[in-house]
């Protein structure tokens, strides 16, 4: 018998499946269904990670067991290939960001190739070619048509490392997402996206995912969209016709405001700034602060004073107008009303700098005092001080006060979505140029259709400062599209994010040059069947996607509502960080001298953190590719955790799965000459080959079970082994001995055959290999699921619990069905239990058949 050759075996596979076109999708196969996975696709950084190992093995386990259920399979890849690391990568380097991108896409294609992935490349896309940002272009200019798109100043998040625009979403803890540096505040002119024009569509959408959706993902996009409703009241600023307009979920406690707080980047602030520049240098710190942490809890609130008033519309009351860090321009209208004695937030800041606190509701039956309040009073309770209000319960005052405010046309009621619109311009090279051009006689105009794609110049210096497209006379220098003169381009390129909004669809007809994709092969495959990616992505890419989908929807290109049917997001990779004090350097495993510091032999403060290039913890897959074969990081991957959950890296896990598979690889080529052609005849089999049926059928159902219900592929590849070991005996006490009946080979057969088709979606290259061994034709991806039979699961045998007065002192395997007499006899006749009852007299054996047998003895 051969050894177990991984290298030749897998090489051998691949160039096979690759000369056979196995994986090349055929639009439509008469009498299967379609079915489309997909994994989010990756960024060509040029090395794959164990994160991309995991998520794209978890995509081919679903692709190939679809297949072998008779689904005809659309499973894939290409490159989300725009973004700032290639112009980074040009600086450093001194290489186009196209040259180091292709070079990246190449190194990383022969990686996954490596892995095996059932990928058809034949529909492989990259968002930074022409062929496919001309359409990025394309729909900018449809969404335009539309009233989708605008323009306009805007404080914005700005990188001064990056030189570059952030969203909201891309600022973490008040740091740039991409390189760590602080990030400030800055006006810009800015191109937005609608997506508030789909706040509510896209909140009612959930509907339509909650069954195949984790909860996670659409708790954190509702909360994302955070849709309120309220009442808007508009505070007029003193001795001015300024109205400040306040959005409030509390209308009953207006009249207890005594003081107002807009935000530091709220319009009004610069006029005010002017005539009390002595607090322009806290007000600019406030702008710098993390957003998200402004309003976090428990983060400290800060605010100064604007020297100005408003007046409160309800009472002619006038309070204090203050800027403070805790409100943003981004939710509501930028400016709230404070009620200290009833929210505990305003309490906070009304103690830290000494502002009046008026209470307007009480509990039924007390009475608070002002000076005794040591918190917020948030609980339901009696208006006073509140004029013809007074005495009101405060949830039916809250109605009628915002009744009041309507009639009196002080403000009016509204629902409120903490979503704003999508900011998508970049002041970058390496993205899709925005197609308008600006004409001194014509004003900003869309480019032409038939111009597109807007090409990105070729005679760019990238240097760290500025917007490198503003350096390119090639490129901005244009003819007008409307009367022909000379005009200006625009030198914004579009968020990234856009590439990744609507590329699987590009995937459903990537060669089509006419049009983005024709809408019969976008409808024959959307929505995405099971989708595949990060947690991370839930308030960016699922969102932005889904958006996408539906202005196309309006469009009239596609006719589903929703991108992505059911999602899956997998659990990150951890492993062991290294981190030196002494140096201030992280260490891999690896380089570690007897578990300390290789540089100043000190120790290392060791955690399990997220693999990242940062923390140096990373392994190479293809180093585990090189060591233990495709086959057995695929296994790892699957088998460590659940697809959901942390998967934490473990050498000595490895090394097991590759024995798994050793033993897999002896226990089919070392029994060969028993494996027999025919279908079992359950009739004929002995107690042990029976025994072996059962086991196989449960591992079936198991395995089948445990891919269909959650994808919980360790359960699933725990079966398999649980089913080896039971050949493994089978084997041994079976077959070496020759206690096998004429249908024993038939029965080893059947086992041999069904574990290497069970574990081929896991392992294709040693089950292909395996299965060739057999004699048996072609390939494995084009053979049939196998199926279990559900009498054949269930055991003829019951295992009986054996009491001695009501204590368990044995257990009993019997055949279902026997008398009661039979039972009595073989339990008074166990070793163990005649011990118990040994010199004592038996006063009745309680038997209760198939469950347990209790003897009681005096």
């Amino acid at each position: 018998m051969r050894e177990y050759n991984f290298s030749e075996i897998e090489q051998k596979w691949k160039e096979k499946w690759k000369e056979e076109e196995l994986f090349k999708n055929k639009s439509k196969e008469e009498g299967k269904e379609n079915y489309y996975v997909l994994e989010m696709f990756p960024y060509p950084s040029g090395n794959i990670h164990m994160g991309h190992v995991r998520n794209y093995t978890i995509g081919d386990v679903i692709g190939r067991y679809k297949t072998m259920n008779g689904y005809n399979v659309l499973h894939p890849i290409g490159w989300d290939s725009f973004g700032l690391p290639a112009e980074n990568a040009a600086i450093k380097n001194k290489i186009h960001p196209y040259n180091w991108t292709l070079s990246n896409i190449e190194n990383m294609k022969k990686q996954l190739k490596m892995l095996g992935f059932s990928y058809d490349w034949d529909r492989e896309i990259a968002t930074c070619k022409e062929d496919y940002y001309k359409w990025n272009q394309w729909i900018f200019i449809k969404m335009y048509e539309k009233g989708l798109v605008y323009k306009k100043n805007s404080n914005v998040n700005w990188c001064n490392t990056c030189n570059t625009v952030l969203a909201n979403e891309q600022v973490e803890e008040g740091k740039c997402w991409r390189c760590d540096s602080e990030v400030v505040q800055k006006k810009l002119e800015q191109w937005f996206f609608k997506i508030t024009d789909y706040a509510e569509e896209l909140l009612e959408g959930h509907k339509e995912l909650k069954e195949g959706w984790p909860e996670k993902i659409l708790t954190m996009q509702k909360n994302w969209i955070g849709k309120s409703y309220g009442t808007e009241i508009n505070f007029k600023l003193e001795n001015t016709d300024t109205d400040i307009p306040v959005f409030t979920t509390r209308a009953d406690t207006i009249y207890g405001v005594t003081y107002l707080v807009i935000a530091p980047e709220y319009d009004l602030v610069d006029e005010l700034l002017k005539e009390k520049p002595e607090i322009k240098e806290e007000v600019i710190k406030m702008r710098n602060e993390d957003k998200i942490s402004r309003m976090a809890e428990g983060v400290e609130k800060t605010g100064v004073f604007t020297g100005k008033y408003v007046i409160n519309p309800l009472n002619n009351e006038r309070v204090p107008l203050w800027i403070g860090n805790y409100v943003l321009t981004d939710y509501g209208t930028g400016a709230v009303m404070a009620v200290p004695a009833h929210d505990e937030r305003d309490f906070e800041f009304a103690k830290k700098y000494d502002l009046e606190m008026k209470i307007v509701i009480t509990p039924k039956d007390e009475k608070l005092e002002l000076e005794k309040l040591e918190k917020a009073f948030i609980k339901k309770g009696i208006l006073i001080n509140s004029n013809e209000f007074n005495g009101m319960e405060n949830k039916k005052a809250l109605n009628e006060i915002a009744k009041y405010i309507e009639d009196e046309k002080i403000g009016k009621r509204t629902v409120n979505y903490r979503l704003k619109d999508w900011l998508v311009s970049r002041q970058r090279y390496w993205g899709t140029p925005i197609p308008v051009v600006y004409c001194k006689n014509c004003g900003m105009q869309m480019e032409k259709e038939e111009n597109l794609p807007v090409r990105l110049p070729s005679d760019i210096e990238f240097t760290e400062n500025g917007n490198p497209l503003e350096t390119s006379d090639e490129f901005k220098n244009a003819v007008c599209p409307k009367c022909g003169g000379k005009a200006k381009r625009e030198t914004d390129t579009m968020d990234t994010f856009v590439d990744s909004s609507w590329y699987y669809l590009r995937y459903t007809d990537p060669q089509e040059t006419e049009i983005a994709f024709k809408k019969e092969k976008a409808d024959a495959w959307t929505p995405v069947n099971q989708y595949i990616g990060g947690v991370e992505h839930a308030v960016m890419h699922l969102l932005y996607s889904r958006f996408f989908h539906k202005v196309l929807r309006d469009f009239g290109m596609v006719s589903s509502n929703e991108p992505f049917k059911n999602l899956l997001t997998q659990g990150m990779v951890l492993g062991p960080s290294n981190y030196c004090k002494v140096d201030k350097k992280y260490y891999n495993s690896s380089e570690l001298v007897n578990g300390k510091c290789p540089d100043c032999g000190g120790k290392v403060i060791t955690k399990v953190e997220k693999m990242s290039k940062s923390k140096n913890n990373g392994v190479d897959p293809e180093h585990i590719i090189k060591n233990y074969g495709a086959d057995t990081a695929r296994l790892f991957t699957l088998f460590a955790a659940p697809p959901e959950r942390e998967l934490e890296w473990n050498e000595n896990g490895l090394a097991g799965g590759h024995r798994f598979l050793t033993k897999v690889w002896r226990l089919v080529n070392e029994n060969i000459e028993f494996v027999g052609g025919n279908q079992i005849d359950i009739k004929k089999v002995n107690k042990e080959e029976k025994k072996l049926v059962r086991k196989l059928h449960q591992t079936i159902k198991k395995v089948t079970e445990s891919i269909e219900n959650n994808f919980h592929f360790n359960t699933a590849i725990a079966a398999t082994m649980e089913l080896v070991n039971e050949m493994t005996t089978f084997k041994i006490d079976v077959l070496e001995k020759g206690n096998y009946s004429e249908e024993g080979k038939n029965v080893w057969g059947e086992s041999v055959k069904k574990i290497i088709l069970m574990l081929s979606p896991f392992v294709p290259h040693i089950t292909d290999e395996l299965w060739s061994v057999l004699q048996m034709d072609g390939t494995i991806y084009k053979e049939k699921w196998p199926k279990y039979i559900e009498e054949w699961t269930k055991s003829d045998e019951v295992i009986l619990a054996i009491q001695v007065n009501g204590k368990l002192r044995d257990t009993i395997e019997i055949s279902k069905g026997i008398n009661k007499e039979e039972i009595e006899e073989k339990a008074l006749n166990l070793p163990k239990i005649k011990k118990y009852i040994e010199n004592k007299e038996i006063k009745k054996v309680i038997v209760v058949p198939n469950k347990i047998v209790n003897i009681v003895v005096k």
